[in-house]
């Protein structure tokens, strides 16, 4: 009994010190979850992957080795090695020490945990920052190559802003960190001198041509005078001889255009600008207009002048009766000649309608005007006097009034035009004696017996007052 005392009382600190190593390894699993969990689950955002394994037949080893990597995969953290124990039966010694040394060997994991490595990340890195692209899209490079070329000219940033004229209204400050940065940016200076690269050659001599004058160049163009008529040959003498002053680009026309808005502007060197007074008020223009003398501004009276323009008045005038007076008989004579001479009316012709080639007679008080055909005949066929394609069968209506009127109605598609006077479809206008009618290019001339005209009018105003 003492033995197995013994051995029951060897037993019990064997089994105390068991459950003990057994509660500090969960203990620690645990803690090595917990600080896994934290450390990875507030660093690194959780990957959705699905767990299922694929659908097809496996062997016995595959079977083995899936088990293996699925228990392997759900515990996070580093691997513990658990004892393996049969049930019914006490560890040994030798298992003694492998918990003992699986419990000391949790703590390196710990550290490990507590300390992960850094995981690497794809950021899309933008090739240039935010500062350096939002003024790409304003700045050209003809821009560019327009400010390189006039500070280098003026090596003033202010002459810039005011005498170049960019694609865009830039204040001084834009045009001041445009420089700097094309100075002292390489990103900047690297993309704007690639983008310039690109430039066509006729661009960037158009672009030179505009760059500003040095004060140099003005000094030697302000040495010619300004009552001297340079002609472009001095101003090709002054390129040959100053090379090195004037920018490559200039002409000896464009020196000239500069040498006159010099002079215009009084900044040669025999010119001289009128000072203003040194009174306290300087003289404004009202001032000076209510100085002016209202009598010295009156023109005086020319009186020999005046009687040569009535002498000339009169002759004029009488020269336009005489031609009025003769105009009858020229138009007798260019009749006979042409043909065009007023017809003899008879009785009961009411008007007449001439064309070029064909005369119309109108007997009745109403006649209609148009292209003839098979099925439609109409009273004056215009076809019979040239092309009238164009022309409506039913182009027009001519209606006497009992007041003596002729109007036309035009119901075709096409105007009538009533010396030169559009009349669309739809609508009616007067005739009046020597109208001149044009119909789709063909021109007649409306001729009215005035004769019969005023007996009609006579018999109609007898009838009112009866």
């Amino acid at each position: 009994m003492q033995t197995g005392d013994s051995v029951v009382s060897a037993s019990m600190p064997l089994a105390g010190a068991q459950s003990r190593s057994e509660d500090e390894e969960s203990l620690g699993v645990k803690d090595v979850k917990r600080t896994a969990t934290q450390a990875f689950g507030s660093g690194v955002p959780k990957r959705r992957s699905s767990s299922r394994s694929i659908k097809r037949k496996k062997f016995d080893d595959e079977l083995v080795e899936s088990s293996l990597v699925k228990s392997s995969s759900r515990v996070k953290g580093p691997p513990v090695m658990e004892p393996v124990r049969c049930s019914g039966s006490e560890p040994s010694s030798s298992e003694k020490k492998k918990v003992t040394k699986s419990g000391t060997a949790l703590t390196p994991p710990l550290t490990m945990v507590i300390n992960p490595a850094p995981i690497t990340k794809r950021v899309k890195k933008s090739k240039q920052p935010l500062h350096i692209t939002k003024d790409l899209g304003r700045w050209k490079p003809t821009d560019d190559l327009l400010l390189i070329n006039a500070v280098l000219q003026t090596t003033d940033l202010t002459s810039v802003h005011l005498g170049v004229k960019f694609s865009c209204r830039f204040t001084l400050r834009e045009i001041k960190e445009r420089w700097y940065a094309l100075l002292y940016d390489p990103v900047i200076s690297k993309l704007a001198w690639q983008a310039m690269r690109q430039l066509h050659p006729e661009a960037i001599a158009a672009i030179q041509s505009k760059a500003l004058f040095s004060q140099n160049e003005e000094a030697l163009l302000a040495k010619i005078g300004s009552t001297s008529q340079p002609k472009l040959d001095v101003f090709q003498d002054l390129l040959s001889k100053h090379p090195s002053v004037f920018h490559p680009s200039r002409t000896p026309k464009s020196l000239l255009v500069h040498w006159q808005l010099l002079k215009q502007y009084y900044l040669l060197d025999d010119q001289s600008v009128q000072p203003l007074p040194k009174g306290d008020q300087v003289l404004n223009f009202s001032d000076a207009e209510q100085m002016v003398d209202d009598v010295k501004l009156k023109e005086s009276r020319d009186e020999v002048l005046e009687h040569e323009l009535m002498i000339s008045d009169r002759h004029q005038k009488k020269e336009i009766r005489q031609l009025e007076q003769e105009l009858p008989r020229w138009q007798v004579l260019v009749d006979s000649i042409t043909g065009m001479s007023m017809p003899d009316f008879d009785n009961q012709t009411l008007a007449a309608l001439r064309g070029r080639m064909v005369r119309y007679l109108m007997r009745s008080r109403e006649i209609t005007l148009g292209r003839a055909t098979k099925d439609k005949q109409i009273d004056v066929d215009l076809s019979l006097e040239g092309p009238a394609w164009k022309i409506s069968r039913k182009q027009g209506i001519i209606k006497l009034k009992n007041n003596g009127d002729f109007f036309i109605a035009n119901e075709g598609r096409r105007p009538i035009y009533i010396d030169g006077r559009p009349v669309l479809s739809g609508n009616k206008w007067k005739l009046n004696n020597n109208s001149v009618v044009e119909i789709a290019g063909l021109r007649f001339v409306f001729l009215i017996n005035l004769e019969l005209i005023s007996l009609i009018k006579a018999e109609a105003a007898k009838m009112t007052q009866q």
